[in-house]
């Protein structure tokens, strides 16, 4: 499907991570576009609540109960989704864990769950996901990142690290499947107010809403380019960091450690 027809709503999105945060968020502006979107987690009921919510819009939300762990389940479910809908025009994998960790009470465990959930989790999807669309010779693919893949920060050692593999990941499959058809986006947060952040206890700059986020992944879609990247002046200063030399970078940042 091309970008034109997603933008005017038609077609089918698969969206996991979905019961809260940006993935619901995302769900129901997708649906108010006209789209078709199966949502998937592993809360069935939020997911009924989300598909009840969209019982008045233009498109249409499918609850899909999934835990993107289970290898087989959710290979069933991406050919669950194309033997109902006819294909997967869009992949937004959102699905994650965000657990902050002092590297001075530092836990290989935390690290583990990291990198089972974000990493692992997205790539059992994205095998299935790959090989659908080199047969349908298109498809939109958009992992969900974050801006704190960028470069280390503080309480992030077993999050960033997940999120830096992810943009990684992203970057060369953004390469190697050009020729097939396939449209790799990178998606890179910065805060955003979601269940999982309202656990935090230290001061998040630039917080944006879960529905300020969806707008902006939902704009990013529908434009050319690579990465979406948002809140803007967040964004930039992150982007900054990134190339600055390491001795002034830990200066700064240093600062933020107690």
């Amino acid at each position: 499907m091309s970008r034109d027809e997603r933008s005017h709503g038609k077609g089918v999105a698969w969206i996991t991570g979905a019961s809260q945060g940006i993935g619901e968020a995302l769900a129901l502006l997708l649906a108010k576009q006209g789209m078709r979107v199966v949502v998937s987690a592993r809360n069935g009921e939020k997911l009924e609540e989300l598909h009840q919510q969209a019982k008045d819009l233009t498109g249409e939300i499918i609850p899909l109960t999934l835990d993107i762990l289970d290898r087989l389940s959710v290979e069933s479910a991406v050919r669950g989704i194309v033997e109902q809908y006819g294909s997967i025009d869009l992949a937004v994998l959102n699905a994650g864990n965000f657990i902050p960790m002092d590297g001075r009470v530092f836990r290989a465990e935390t690290v583990q769950q990291h990198m089972d959930l974000n990493v692992m989790g997205t790539s059992y999807c994205l095998e299935p996901l790959i090989e659908l669309m080199r047969e349908q010779g298109s498809g939109q693919i958009a992992i969900n990142a974050s801006l704190s893949g960028y470069r280390g920060l503080p309480m992030a050692s077993a999050y960033g690290a997940s999120k830096a593999a992810l943009i990684n990941m992203a970057e060369c499959l953004h390469l190697e499947l050009k020729s097939s058809g396939i449209d790799v986006r990178l998606i890179n947060p910065g805060f955003v107010k979601t269940p999982l952040t309202d656990k935090n206890t230290f001061h998040m700059p630039f917080l944006v809403s879960s529905e300020q986020a969806a707008r902006s992944i939902a704009q990013g879609l529908k434009r050319k380019g690579f990465e979406i990247r948002f809140p803007f002046v967040f964004a930039r200063i992150m982007g900054l960091l990134r190339v600055i030399p390491y001795r002034l970078y830990f200066f700064l940042v240093g600062k933020q450690v107690r």
